[in-house]
């Protein structure tokens, strides 16, 4: 491949010159000139020549107002080999009519420059870097932290963003207080299973019209949890996740090649994989994921106590199960001791029985309307 030749040495001249004796109007000039060559062959350029465009832009960038910096970032915010140097100035200029389209498009800014933007610059540059085509989970726990509503609407909204579990369940704080968050929040596709359960369950009833008029393929599971809690809209397929059917699918495998047992339940909960762990208990226990599920966000812990000992499960994995919950779904944490002594009391004929209340309730309960 061809190698551009550098910036020819007239212009680097007329750059001395207008810098040393020039108008604005000739600064500017020059800097549309530079960038025109810049643009012209930027695929070709070398790291090295890159890097005298980045020394020749900042040279430029300290004698210009702010409608050419302007320009400068809106022509150079599309460019993924645009000068690294000059792209973070742009970004982290207090004007967001500069830094808004560097923060937006700018594929030079790492995460850690966009965290820094969002702990200490304006709102509308946090809106800015929430509207980029890909965001990682780091970045949305820095706009969630700092955030305003707005800011916080388009982060939930925007379907490159990814969330961290502690993300998601900031977010479901926020949409409690907020419905413009909760609508965006529950209109996302990949949200996790038991946290769209929860958003539903404590989601107000224009809420929870919004999202079953905006997706009426989730209507079903909405209406079932203004009546029911969580406990129908966990039997509408519609609403799984390809990453919970996966998960389901995996653990039934495991099951059906008699490979699943409490050391596998017990990895599950380590990793935090409330999917997989949830559906292990189902298969142990005997009932259906949606009722085993149900049992698992619903109650404090009594629900999982009742599974743990029909499946027979020593106390360290019930533990580690509860812990697990507690903290994908925002729980309080539970007296972990007087559950122990509780999980130590409880006869496994009597969690048998009230299992079989709960699968009776689960069978006889009316269905959503499809």
């Amino acid at each position: 491949m061809s190698t551009a030749p550098a910036p020819k040495i007239n212009l680097l001249d007329e750059l001395q010159t207008a810098l040393a004796h020039g108008t604005v109007a000739r600064r500017v000039e020059t800097l549309r000139r530079v960038t025109d060559l810049f643009l012209h062959a930027v695929d070709d350029y070398s790291d090295e020549q890159i890097d005298l465009f980045d020394d020749v832009f900042h040279c430029l960038m300290r004698h210009i107002e702010t409608s050419a910096k302007v320009m400068l970032s809106n022509r150079l915010a599309p460019v993924a080999k645009a000068p690294p140097q000059t792209a973070r100035t742009l970004a982290f200029d207090d004007l967001i009519e500069v830094a808004a389209p560097m923060l937006a498009q700018s594929e030079r800014l790492t995460d850690d420059m966009l965290i820094a933007s969002a702990r200490s610059k304006s709102q509308a540059h946090l809106l800015a870097i929430s509207g980029r085509r890909n965001l990682s989970g780091a970045v949305t726990d820095a706009l969630i932290a700092h955030g305003n509503g707005e800011v916080l609407q388009r982060t939930a909204s925007n379907p490159g963003a990814s969330f961290t579990e502690d993300g998601y369940r900031d977010l479901l704080t926020h949409a409690e207080r907020d419905e413009g968050i909760a609508v965006c929040l529950g209109s996302r596709p990949s949200i996790p299973r038991h946290h769209f359960l929860k958003l539903i369950a404590r989601a107000s009833a224009s809420v929870r019209a919004r999202l079953a008029e905006a997706h009426p393929e989730r209507a079903a599971d909405i209406a079932a949890a203004v009546t029911a809690v969580t406990k129908q809209a966990a039997t509408a397929p519609e609403a799984i996740s390809a990453a919970t059917e996966i998960a389901h699918g995996l653990v039934q495998l495991l099951h059906d090649d008699g490979r699943l047992d409490e050391q596998e339940i017990h990895k599950f909960a380590s990793a935090g994989k409330f999917d997989e762990t949830n559906a292990a208990i189902a298969c142990l226990a005997k009932v259906p994921v949606s009722l085993a599920e149900t049992m698992m966000v619903e109650s404090h812990t009594e629900g999982i106590l009742i599974l743990a000992k029909v499946s027979e499960l020593s106390w360290p994995t019930v533990k580690l199960i509860i812990e697990m919950r507690d903290k994908v779904t925002g729980r309080p944490v539970a007296d972990l001791d007087e559950t122990r002594q509780t999980y130590e009391r409880l006869r496994l004929s009597t969690a048998q029985q009230v299992l079989r209340f709960h699968k009776m309730q689960e069978a006889t309960a009316p269905k959503p309307k499809l």
